[in-house]
């Protein structure tokens, strides 16, 4: 399994490539989550290519950015046994050659970025659009994996690829959760025991909601019933909204289709999940 660190052995590689090329940006620490989307793309192409790059620019200033878990030869392993082609590994003197002072950054719909996450957040979504801009431009993929975990990340990158008129189409990966129901997450390994057995409450609270979002529900009424059982039990909440799946905007009748997102900290580590209302 080829682990390329430069762009022009990356590039020499992908122009001897035959057949369609797959692509799963990661930043690391990778478990059963990253491993689906690894098969996903070799069930689609040829080629399965996976970076490894905890990318600095979407990490705000108080964010955790130095502690995000790192674990470069296990997930050598992971990738192996999983049937990954190729290995790209840039560090930040490659992606970010000049520094991130001056530097060019794609920014994002206002109407997809700043709800959510966006909202307190600045900036983040920038940074993961210039890093995924820039990962394709290197990599040029047939096709780019992107799980629904991170669901209003998916709709970013699938909003920038169409706006910028990329040719690469992008596979949605759905939610992978351990077997309590709490979405695989590079962050999780960062949970204290305690943590972690409060933490599949989130996908709970989620799955409940869905459960009771019928077309005569209160929204706003769900909302703070979920709210408020997840701080009773330790979460301090970022948010816990009802939005449809395509512009993200609010919503406040149930409909199918439409998505219950949360945000929350647990302890000092910040969980994110999102459960739609069947179709």
């Amino acid at each position: 399994m080829p682990v390329f660190k430069d762009i022009a052995s990356l590039r020499q590689w992908r122009q001897s490539l035959r057949g369609t090329l797959a692509f799963v940006p990661t930043m690391g620490n990778l478990h059963e989550g990253h491993m689906a989307l690894v098969r996903l793309a070799a069930a689609r192409a040829e080629q399965v290519l996976v970076s490894i790059y905890v990318n600095p620019l979407q990490f705000g200033p108080n964010e955790d950015f130095a502690q995000y878990p790192r674990s470069l030869d296990k997930d050598l392993q992971q990738l192996h046994a999983a049937g990954c082609s190729t290995v790209f590994i840039p560090d930040d003197a490659l992606m970010y050659p000049r520094g991130r002072k001056d530097l060019s950054i794609i920014i994002p719909p206002h109407s997809l970025a700043k709800v959510l996450c966006g909202a307190s957040r600045p900036g983040h979504f920038a940074g993961v659009c210039t890093v995924v801009n820039k990962l394709l431009q290197m990599v040029q993929p047939e096709i780019l994996i992107l799980g629904e975990k991170d669901y209003q990340q998916l709709r970013i990158v699938q909003q920038m690829v169409a706006d910028m008129n990329m040719t690469t189409q992008i596979l949605p990966g759905p939610v992978q959760r351990e077997a309590d129901g709490l979405a695989y997450s590079s962050r999780n390994a960062r949970l204290s025991p305690g943590e972690r057995q409060i933490a599949p409450l989130l996908a709970a609270t989620l799955f409940d909601l869905v459960q009771r979002s019928t077309p005569q529900a209160s929204i706003a009424e769900l909302a703070q019933a979920g709210q408020d059982s997840l701080e009773q039990v330790g979460f301090v909440m970022d948010y816990l909204e009802l939005r449809d799946s395509d512009t993200l905007q609010a919503v406040n009748v149930a409909r199918p289709g439409a998505r219950w997102f949360t945000a929350a900290h647990l302890g000092q580590t910040r969980l994110i999940d999102n459960v739609m209302i069947p179709l």
